[in-house]
């Protein structure tokens, strides 16, 4: 576990994982009310496929959260000073932290739920710092188009956990009420309305680099889902000039693609496409 300071003096924490002979460095943003410690398995099959992976806790998240509000489980998940504007911030500061470790390696950023939403700022903003992008359980942007209700409503019959909507696979509902770094506390709850109405926006027009951008979704993902994936491949297309944009939806899956019940196919679809463009080092 490393960590580095922010300008407000908040220390976000992070875990590095090198691969032996990277082809390529990933940025691991995390969603809310979570930590990186979830995505051990993800993050053990990149880096088993040549992929250096970087994974912080963001702001008033896990280890990060614990250390910034003195150990008071209870205030996981809220972000504090600065709020949203910083985490976004904090994020850039990371992804130029880990090029500066790897100045030779390609940078990939890959960003689940609210880490894909901030990884879609990041862009409108810095893409030409990035080598490519892929985007998990995200959604586009928009009112009527991302989900800001009860997000496990259509699968509240199936549990008793309030965590139905992660994954078809009951044991990641359990083991996600069961950890001790996560919380089901609603995304607006914990960030307040300001700073919830501050994740809307769209792809910027004409984005300064033409990266290639993978998009993975679950049909039953109640934040998006595949309709609102589909306009958002459109945007990027449309709006930002990308050329090199992938949809994949899984059939059935539900909001954690890469805690869902086919998970393999998902982490292989990740390594193929990352694969496809960037060749390993020789």
């Amino acid at each position: 576990m490393r960590e580095f300071p922010t300008d407000d003096g908040v220390r976000i924490f992070f875990t590095h994982h090198p691969a032996p002979q990277p082809r390529a460095a990933v940025q691991l943003a995390h969603g809310v009310g979570e930590h990186a410690g979830r995505y051990l398995p993800l993050i053990e099959h990149l880096v088993a496929n040549g992929f250096t992976v970087y994974a912080d806790d963001h702001r008033g998240h896990g280890r990060t959260g614990m250390t910034q509000w003195s150990d008071d489980a209870t205030k996981l998940g809220r972000l504090g000073p600065g709020g949203l504007r910083a985490a976004v911030d904090d994020l850039h500061r990371f992804g130029r932290l880990i090029r500066e470790e790897n100045p030779d390696l390609p940078l990939v950023l890959l960003g689940h739920s609210w880490g894909s939403l901030m990884g879609q700022m990041l862009l409108n903003r810095y893409s030409d710092e990035y080598d490519a992008a892929v985007l998990s359980g995200t959604a586009y942007r928009m009112i009527g188009s991302m989900n800001s209700g009860d997000l496990n409503k259509r699968f509240a019959h199936l549990g008793t956990t309030g965590a139905e909507w992660l994954s078809r696979d009951p044991a990641v509902a359990q083991a996600f009420v069961d950890d001790p770094l996560t919380t089901l506390v609603p995304l607006q709850k914990l960030f307040g309305l300001v700073d919830a109405a501050r994740l809307l926006g769209r792809p910027a027009r004409s984005l300064a680099r033409d990266l290639p951008l993978l998009i993975q979704i679950g049909s039953d993902d109640p934040l998006g889902g595949e309709v609102s994936a589909r306009r958002l491949e459109r945007a990027y297309r449309e709006r930002s000039g990308l050329t090199d944009v992938t949809t994949i939806v899984y059939a059935g899956a539900r909001h954690e693609v890469y805690n869902e019940t086919n998970r393999e196919e998902v982490f292989a679809d990740l390594t193929a496409w990352l694969s496809a463009r960037i060749p390993a080092r020789t």
